[in-house]
């Protein structure tokens, strides 16, 4: 039987995402792929696969996995809430054996929204225009052009290699504590100076009305100008900020509408599109304005984080070995004995 990981319980959101399908906007189809790209390509490293291969990207889930077939290597990456493998309790960040038998369960995250789940060779699901990655409102990719649900059974890449050394990544933080930095335009003329001070000198909360298409923001009402709240329906991009009739703002996301005729007062820089997408409904939300030169700086120093990833993994054995040579007890004294010099 070809190796399979089945979903036996899932209770949240899940769906099958690589890199995205590109190429496709001026037909109406945004690309998809993950919302947190720095766990996307931090799972992918973790189990050796390509940049493109295809995970699981939970949303708010829990899940209990079981592996047929096996075994698989596995890592998890992003917005992570406990692991555990047959109860005892795993590191994210780092890669893993699932063995047939074993059990793997998933908590719901602590904090966060998204996580990414890599297997070793990935989910060799038929390509839809390119991708595997799940676009729902389109029924493009993913698992028959759906969601992932429980009792799903994915197929998986090759076998790992056996007794090769599991590989470990420091967390990368999500950064929740700072403001969304966004660049204004290009329809922020359609505001009155009052409307641009709400939108970037006040608090936001994400709604329940938030979803992989774009996140709707509770909180005061941003004004229009004289030119009210519609435009000519033009492009949107990741990470457009709509302002509809009602004054409260839609920040769109992985798969979003291509075009949108509600004026955009700001777009999210793509440094930041993983920090608003791991705010969770109820949590704050608040802007921050910056000039093109750095939102293009940030953008670099991503794009240079993702590239300098591969360099920063770890063995999982060396890391322990590092442990058992460091001195750790080299300053430890006898509690019943005596103390330091000149003391009884």
């Amino acid at each position: 039987m070809s190796p399979r990981l089945h979903l036996a319980r899932l209770s949240g959101a899940a769906s099958l995402q690589d890199a995205g399908r590109h190429g496709f906007l001026r037909f109406g189809l945004s690309a998809s792929g993950p919302m947190d790209p720095v766990a996307f390509a931090a799972a992918n490293l973790l189990v050796g696969n390509g940049p493109d291969a295809a995970v699981i990207e939970f949303g708010l889930a829990a899940a209990t996995l079981r592996v047929e077939g096996g075994p698989v290597r596995l890592a998890f990456a992003g917005a992570v809430g406990g692991l555990s493998l047959d109860g005892e309790p795993i590191a994210a960040h780092r890669s893993f054996l699932l063995r047939e038998g074993a059990e793997l369960t998933v908590a719901r995250p602590r904090d966060g929204v998204f996580a990414v789940l890599a297997a070793s060779g990935g989910f060799p699901v038929p390509r839809v225009m390119g991708s595997r990655s799940l676009h729902q409102r389109a029924a493009l990719g993913g698992c028959d052009g759906r969601p992932l649900r429980e009792g799903d059974r994915l197929p998986l890449g090759p076998l790992p290699p056996s007794g090769e050394a599991e590989r470990c990544l420091d967390p990368v933080a999500l950064e929740r504590g700072e403001p969304i930095r966004v660049v204004l335009g290009p329809q922020d003329d359609h505001f009155p100076p009052d409307g641009l001070a709400t939108f970037l000198g006040r608090d936001f909360t994400v709604s329940n009305r938030a979803d992989r298409m774009g996140y709707q923001l509770d909180g005061p009402e941003i004004a229009h100008g004289a030119q009210g709240f519609n435009i000519v329906s033009d492009a949107t991009v990741a990470g457009s900020v709509q302002v509809p009739g009602s004054g409260r703002p839609i920040v769109l996301l992985a798969d979003r509408q291509t075009t949108g005729g509600y004026p955009k007062i700001a777009t999210v820089i793509s440094a930041d599109l993983r920090r608003i997408a791991q705010r969770r409904p109820g949590e704050t939300v608040r802007f921050e304005a910056v000039d093109l030169a750095a939102a293009t700086r940030l953008a670099r120093a991503r794009g240079a984080h993702l590239a300098g990833l591969a360099a920063r993994l770890r063995s999982v054995e060396s890391e322990a070995e590092r442990l058992m040579a460091a001195n750790l007890a080299g300053e430890a004294v006898d509690a019943l004995g005596p103390g330091e010099a000149g003391e009884e």
